[in-house]
Order: structure tokens, then sequence, then C-alpha cells
């Protein structure tokens, strides 16, 4: 708790070198009209990615339903219309359990992985081969290594492939670890849909699309918090009232979109825009 009089308010991170105190808020956009569709506000320390199932709980629900959805995304944005629902997302949002809820859903994630790092210019993850239906893990040295994986499912480690003795003798070790029991490479719960995400993504098609949707979300970010009281910074206390206070925010800056778009009632067709 950071303060006396607003104990919802936590301390949040924009980058290892940039923090904040208070709270966060989400929006998810849909592409064609670039009106927000849904808000939510978090705690300061709250990962963005935690706030994505609220944002997209409309659009799973008409895909369930059966009705027609629209493209539309989770705080970054969204893209042409396609046949499939499709959710874009930066790299925030890039988690194994918002991939695989997404592919449940019937929903294209068309969501930023980050790459593998590994420290010191080792070798990353994405240099070994890991065989899940073999339970087995192959480094650039193509020597092998059991994937052992822990009893404990609430730990964050769903398995790990231990090299152990075979890096003492491997002509590679300088390139791969520095650690004196050897490389040790760690499995999650959601391997498979991580690997398959970091394979989507490098097409060029789909990254030409990311590219290209990405600016939209980011402009209409800036509406949200061009303003210093309202959008950059809460004028309440206590998560509730700021949730709802974002959320009346949302709406002003959609009835100013409405006012670009030129919407209009005509007799004949109802609401329409030009």
């Amino acid at each position: 708790m950071i303060s006396v009089v607003d104990p919802d308010a936590r301390h949040g991170h924009k980058s290892s070198a940039r923090g904040f105190d208070g709270y966060k808020g989400h929006v998810s956009v849909d592409p064609d009209s670039e009106l927000v569709t849904a808000t939510a506000a978090t705690t300061g320390n709250v990962g963005d990615a935690a706030a994505a199932p609220q944002l997209l709980a409309e659009l799973i629900d008409q895909v369930d339903d059966g009705r027609p959805t629209p493209t539309t995304a989770s705080e970054v944005g969204g893209g042409p219309q396609a046949p499939t629902p499709t959710v874009y997302g930066d790299s925030a949002y890039g988690t194994g359990p918002l991939l695989a809820s997404l592919h449940t859903a019937s929903i294209d994630p068309r969501v930023k992985i980050q790459a593998p790092v590994a420290p010191n210019g080792h070798f990353t993850k994405d240099q070994f081969q890991i065989d899940l239906a073999a339970g087995v893990v192959t480094c650039p040295a193509q020597r092998a290594a059991p994937i052992v994986y822990n009893p404990n499912p609430r730990h964050r480690h769903h398995g790990q492939a231990s090299f152990g003795p075979a890096c003492a003798t491997c002509p590679l070790r300088g390139q791969c670890t520095s650690a004196a029991a050897g490389r040790t490479v760690t499995i999650t719960a959601y391997e498979q849909e991580l690997a398959a995400a970091r394979a989507r993504q490098a097409d060029p098609d789909r990254a030409a699309d990311y590219r290209a949707t990405r600016p939209k979300v980011e402009r209409k970010l800036a509406h949200l918090v061009r303003r210093r009281h309202g959008g950059r910074r809460v004028r309440v206390r206590g998560l509730a009232r700021v949730a709802a206070d974002f959320n009346l925010l949302a709406a002003a800056v959609n009835l100013a979109r409405l006012g670009v778009l030129d919407l209009h009632w005509t007799s004949s067709d109802g609401w329409a825009a030009a």
C-alpha cells in the first residue's frame, strides 16, 4: 500500500527505468470505426494481459453465440475485416494463457510474442529443439536431455530439461551457459502455443498487417490521455471509482469520434455514418 488516502493505488512500471504510482487504464478498440468498445482499470502493479479477458468478453460471447463479429482488438487495435475474428495486441499480451483462451474461442491471435533471450549472448531457447511429444530437448550440440515435469501444477515452471554433465565436455559450452551446473531449459505449460505464435508472426504478411494496425490504437490512447486530468491523471480515489471515471472518459472520446464519422439519423435507414 503506497497511500493512506487511496489504499487501492500501487507502484507500476512502464519500463525498468520508468515508473508511476496509481492505476492502469486498458481499452479495446474496434479497428474500422476506431471506437473504444470496452475499458478496464487495474492497479498499477497488474500485468496488462490480466485485463484482456474483460476487454474481450463481448467478442468471445459473440463468437460462442455464432453472431457476426467485427475484427476487434485488445488494447493495441485491430485490422481489416476477416472471416475469422482477430485480436491484435502488443508483446505485453503475448502470454500463454491468453493465447490458449483465444484458440479455444476460435479467434485468430495476432498478438506479438517476445523473442527468447539469454544472458551474455548465449544460445536462446528457440535454438534448442523441443519435442514435447517425445519429452526431449536437443541442444545446438545435438545432445539430448529429457523433460522432467513438475508434479506441482501451481509451480511457475511446468517442466525443465537439465543438460548437467553433458555441458562439462561440450565444445559449445562457452556459447551456451556460464552456470556451473550446466544449461537448463525451462518448459512452460503453454510452450506449444507460444512456439506456434512465434512461427506465425514470422509471416511477412501478418507482420505488415500488425504494423498497419498498431498506429490506430496508439492514436486512440493519445486521445484518452491528452488532457492532464481525466486521462493522464485520475480525478477520484479507489479502483471502482477510477474504473467508472475511465469508462466515462472513453464514452466522451467515442462521442467525439462519432462526430468525426458524421453519425446522423435518417428516416429510412436509422442511424448511419458518412
